[in-house]
């Protein structure tokens, strides 16, 4: 049969180090070769490469439509990126090209769009993929498909005026025994700057006032949203990456941290550019004030591909600079580590209940392990993530 003469089909990624595959970027140029491997004389009647980059969107929500009736309301939403088709092989009177026996290999390559791409990204409800798409076609045959997903890291200079800007804020709240008031709780806290890498340890200075006749416990976390966005609505998945817990704070005492260290663990890149998924990043510093909610203070993060340096060229190209932090790729992770806690645990009680939907079960792992590195390591594929609290917000204006 003709699918026996087909012992190969393969499409190989010219990449700068053998063992790692490549990573681009805006204006990078995709190349590598189709390879056919056949058995026998085989006819052909075109090879054609078409690559394809989207941002794609998608959940639905149970919808009630009185007291017994039901329906499902699905959303949706994609943006394109990239679209580029190229023939690779194929005569130019329509006949059919016909090959000998053995090995044959067809080089390509396209230059991706000038304009900012978005980075790769896998999330539940939605992700940002590039691939290759190679189509055999031979006569009296089904045709031949094969399909290989590149990575694309849109660099994040973290050595730029508004990420290198510090960060501080202020935020206080009166304690209360049933009616009666019981002193105040302040914090006061600040980072040195808003731009930092996957690996890096963020000195957080902050001072906690408590003026209450209870104790207090400090605390500071990190925190990932995602957000996904559809037909003027919106749907976000948070969660807890890291976490810092002080020393109590004493009754009508004062606590100050002097560069108390938080660690950011193996963590995907901020994507900010894209209209229809967002990771953002929070460090949140907060104290549970006793009679009311938690007093919690937010202080912006934008988690960079490009590390700090005070000297140095900034020309070079995301893969020459990338190839030094990915090293927080392969960081080491304790076998047993502590879990963070539920993004519920760190929220006022009012976010607690407003945010709170019901616990999702935990995902099978098994095919997205089978991508590339980046384009999972957003969802913590590196450590089992804390339960994930969602919310659903309602929209009515255009997302840019």
């Amino acid at each position: 049969m003709i699918f026996d003469k087909l012992k190969k089909f393969d499409i190989v990624l010219d990449s700068p180090e053998l063992d790692c595959p490549p990573v681009f970027s805006s204006g990078d140029v995709v190349s590598g070769k189709v390879v056919l491997e056949l058995s026998a004389e085989t006819k052909v009647e075109s090879l054609k490469l078409h690559a394809e980059g989207f941002a794609k969107v998608h959940w639905t929500e149970s919808r009630s439509a009185g007291s017994s009736a039901a329906y499902t309301q699905n959303y949706s939403d994609e943006v394109e990126y990239l679209n580029r088709r190229e023939v690779l092989l194929q005569a130019d009177n329509g006949e059919l090209t016909v090959l000998p026996a053995g090995r044959h290999e067809y080089p390509f390559s396209f230059q991706l769009p000038e304009e900012t791409l978005v980075t790769s990204f896998e999330g539940k409800h939605g992700s940002i993929r590039y691939w290759v798409k190679v189509k055999l076609h031979r006569p009296w045959a089904t045709v031949k498909k094969i399909k290989k997903e590149f990575t694309v890291i849109e660099p994040i200079d973290i050595n730029t005026p508004s990420l290198l800007a510090p960060q501080a804020g202020t935020q206080e709240k009166m304690a209360r025994i049933w009616y009666r008031n019981c002193g105040q709780v302040s914090i006061t806290a600040k980072i040195d700057r808003k731009g930092y890498t996957p690996g890096e340890v963020i000195p957080v200075f902050a001072e906690f006032d408590n003026s209450t006749s209870r104790a207090v416990v400090p605390k500071a976390y990190i925190t990932q949203t995602q957000t996904f966005i559809a037909r003027g609505t919106m749907k976000q998945k948070r969660a807890v990456v890291a976490m810092l817990c002080g020393d109590i704070v004493g009754a009508r005492r004062r606590e100050t941290w002097h560069g108390r260290a938080i660690k950011i663990p193996p963590v995907g890149p901020s994507i900010l550019q894209c209209r229809i998924i967002k990771v953002e990043y929070m460090l949140r510093v907060c104290v549970d004030v006793p009679g009311t909610s938690k007093l919690s203070l937010e202080l912006p993060l934008v988690m960079g591909t490009i590390p700090l340096h005070p000297f140095g060229s900034r020309t070079s190209s995301v893969s020459s600079q990338y190839s030094v932090n990915m090293e927080w790729l392969r960081m080491a992770i304790p076998e047993q580590p502590e879990p963070p806690p539920d993004y519920s645990a760190v929220v006022s009680d009012e976010e607690a209940v407003q945010n709170s939907t019901a616990v999702q079960p935990e995902e099978d792992l098994s095919g997205v392990l089978q991508r590339s590195l980046m384009a999972y390591v957003q969802e913590f594929r590196l450590r089992p993530p804390p339960v994930y609290s969602e919310v659903i917000q309602k929209i009515n204006m255009y997302v840019v």
